[in-house]
């Protein structure tokens, strides 16, 4: 893609000439030269830019410290036309701006950064220019140099207080209004902030203000990995949890009776409780959508304002000017250039090759390739918008004094352009380690090898020219994050349906492995309340059950000042002894042992915390304390009832749905596989449990006694 080229006027600078005195001349040949002088009057604005850009040919070209002097001159504040994409040339008024709050001359150069460091350019500068002020160097980044020259203004103090006060990144001209700020509060408040910076970041600064496109993918990605994993996970979590708390109960609608008799459906549950885990879940969905465009709210990834048509155009009009006068073109503002022989050659060279066979023009550009100019620094990109905005064929040699390359690309000549793009000799294209260390990096020596292998190229039979470069970054995308719900947010969705799953598989293990460890070490998560208690316990439950019942009633019982109650002394001493020998780990010991031991330690626990209760629930024994009794159905036959004590859970149930009350009475498990009514067997040692907890003690130790 070329570069857009407007070309814009400029005053002209037209060079003073003394004149000798001659004899007056004839009217007619005063009146030709007035003409001819307004002629180049108004012919000047044209032709200025290249006047003012480049010398004609044969002539020294300025200093690199008197062409900068120069712009000052014209205006206080110059701003390159190589950093357009970091601080391009719009902002030079912004710049004049800050610079008046300084109370003092003050004169700003915006340079590209190898050529803004130091304080020896600042000085040669005002050697120049010969006018006492605040002289200040700017890269594209921040404030790099600051001198005063026969004025008081702290400029040390403020340019260390600036640089450590404001990130890496926060602009050149961000970094320049700060540096103005401490300028104007005068010496002994720019040294209180050097202190006050130094003891807050000592020689670092501040966390940078700006994200890269890395960071916004990352964000990105988070984002979408929370909007999926965080729903899902509360989708899958809380039903696993309840099923696991809920282990053991009877399936909802479950009966006992008469194959033939039909079963009573579970009361379905209400439709808020049904909807609120999947609203609960949307809305999570919902927050996490609209919390993080919030948290992650940047848009921009740098400082760098977007460049105008005009700041792109700018270098390439300028190096266009100049080769229309000269086919060599040497940026003013770079220290290294061709001496006056070395020029003088390189013409020579040009000149030749021009006039040989199969030759032609070729146009030799000496300026910085930065990723900041116009070009994003492909050099193949600049060629081609100078050879679009000069239209002429030829070879374009781009030469960069800063890193001492050398780039040939043939527009329209006689010669290989693929041959001179990459198959060009390193001692030219780079250099050789001498060249390194120079610090013109011997670029005359290697353009006047170029010339020699330019002479010595085979010609081809028809002209040819290099493809169209690859376009470069669009100023006003370059610095632009790309939007949240983009770039990675696609992938980070699928992660975190991944990601939920595997925290479900993690947590189902975490709580098998957890069971399993408390099965081994004897803990039991004990029913914190009637609702919780299953009415279908599996052997391991009664065994975990019973052995922690069973420790925490012998730390009650010791635990009891003076002595226990002796209500709670006989149900600990009943619960011992059915333990046996072999204790609870012997797997042969009976279910309803378990559920009896657990029974009795229980309410010796109760007795010793001054619970006098004498009965437990009929219906499930694990539901705890009965509160009442009541006579209800304990079979499916209306016509069977008995005389129970219930718990609230049990004595609600008979209230609202009497039928339903068998199918909650606690079932043992048995090896056979049948379970069975842990009440059914008549003779059973549970029998005597629906009178109290004094009959189960007696049946106990007559069971023992008779063992």
């Amino acid at each position: 893609m070329l570069l857009p080229v407007r070309r814009r006027a400029a005053r002209p600078i037209l060079p003073r000439r003394r004149r000798a005195t001659a004899p007056p001349l004839p009217v007619r040949r005063r009146a030709a030269l007035l003409l001819l002088a307004l002629c180049a009057v108004v012919t000047a604005p044209a032709t200025a830019p290249a006047a003012q850009a480049q010398p004609g040919p044969g002539t020294r070209p300025p200093s690199q410290a008197a062409h900068l002097a120069d712009r000052l001159r014209d205006h206080p504040v110059h701003v390159t036309d190589q950093l357009p994409r970091a601080v391009p040339r719009s902002l030079a008024p912004d710049f004049a701006r800050l610079a008046k709050r300084t109370g003092v001359p003050t004169y700003v150069l915006v340079l590209p950064t190898p050529y803004s460091y130091g304080d020896d350019l600042l000085g040669a500068v005002h050697e120049q220019l010969a006018r006492d002020g605040l002289y200040v160097l700017v890269d594209e980044s921040e404030v790099t140099a600051a001198r005063s020259f026969g004025v008081r203004a702290p400029a040390e103090d403020a340019l260390w207080a600036a640089r450590h006060e404001l990130p890496h990144d926060a602009g050149a001209l961000r970094s320049f209004e700060r540096f103005v700020d401490i300028v104007a509060e005068g010496a002994k408040e720019a040294g209180s902030r050097v202190d006050a910076a130094a003891a807050a970041h000592g020689d670092g600064a501040p966390e940078e203000m700006y994200i890269g496109p890395a960071d916004r993918r990352n964000q990105s990605f988070l984002t979408g990995i929370a909007l999926t994993g965080v729903p899902l996970s509360l989708l899958l979590l809380v039903p696993y949890a309840r099923r696991r708390l809920r282990a053991g109960r009877p399936p909802a609608g479950r009966r006992k009776g008469k194959k033939n008799k039909p079963s009573t459906p579970a009361p379905a549950r209400p439709l808020l409780h049904r909807i609120a885990l999947p609203a609960a879940a949307l809305a999570a969905a919902a927050a996490i959508g609209v919390c993080a465009p919030l948290l992650f709210d940047q848009t921009r990834s740098s400082a760098s304002p977007t460049p105008t048509p005009a700041d792109l155009s700018a270098r390439v009009d300028r190096v266009t000017a100049g080769l229309t006068r000269d086919p060599v073109y040497q940026d003013p503002e770079s220290p290294g250039r061709l001496d006056a022989a070395q020029l003088s050659r390189l013409h020579d060279r040009i000149a030749r090759f021009e006039r040989s066979e199969g030759g032609g023009p070729v146009f030799v550009t000496l300026v910085p390739h930065t990723p900041e100019d116009e070009s994003a620094g492909d050099e193949e990109l600049f060629s081609a918008a100078v050879h679009a905005a000069l239209d002429k064929d030829g070879v374009y040699v781009a030469a960069d004094p800063l890193t001492g390359s050398i780039d040939v690309f043939n527009h329209g000549l006689r010669l290989d352009s693929y041959d001179l793009l990459l198959d060009l000799p390193d001692a030219i294209a780079y250099g050789t380690e001498e060249a390194d260390e120079a610090d013109d990096h011997l670029l005359a020596e290697r353009l006047d090898a170029l010339m020699t292998y330019l002479d010595e190229a085979p010609r081809t039979e028809e002209p040819s020219s290099v493809g169209s470069p690859a376009r470069a970054p669009s100023p006003s995308k370059e610095h632009t994050l790309p939007p949240l719900f983009a770039t990675d947010f696609w992938p980070g969705l699928f992660v975190g349906a991944l990601a939920a799953l595997l925290v479900w598989g993690v947590v189902a293990g975490a709580w098998t492995a957890v069971t399993r460890v408390r099965r081994r070490l004897g803990w039991a998560l004990l029913p914190a309340s009637p609702g919780t208690a299953p009415a279908f316990p599996s052997a391991a439950f009664l065994r975990r059950t019973a052995r922690a019942e069973l420790r925490a009633a012998r730390s009650a019982v010791e635990a009891a000042p003076p002595s226990p109650p002796r209500a709670a002394r006989d149900r600990y001493e009943a619960a011992l002894l059915l333990t046996g020998t072999a204790g609870l780990g012997d797997p042969r010991t009976p279910p309803a042992h378990l559920l009896a031991v657990t029974v009795l330690a229980r309410a010796a626990r109760a007795a010793v915390e001054g619970d006098d209760s004498a009965r437990c629930c009929a219906v499930n024994p694990l539901h705890g304390t009965a509160v009442t009794r009541r006579h209800v159905r304990v079979t499916a036959d209306p016509h069977r009832r008995r005389l129970l004590p219930l718990c609230t859970l049990c004595r609600d149930t008979a209230t609202a749905a009497p039928g339903d009350l068998h199918q909650q009475f606690l079932t043992l498990p048995r090896p056979s596989g049948t379970p069975v009514r842990y009440d059914e067997p008549a003779d059973g040692l549970l029998s005597p449990l629906s009178d109290g907890y004094a009959g189960l003690v007696t049946r106990v130790r007559e069971s023992v006694n008779t063992g």
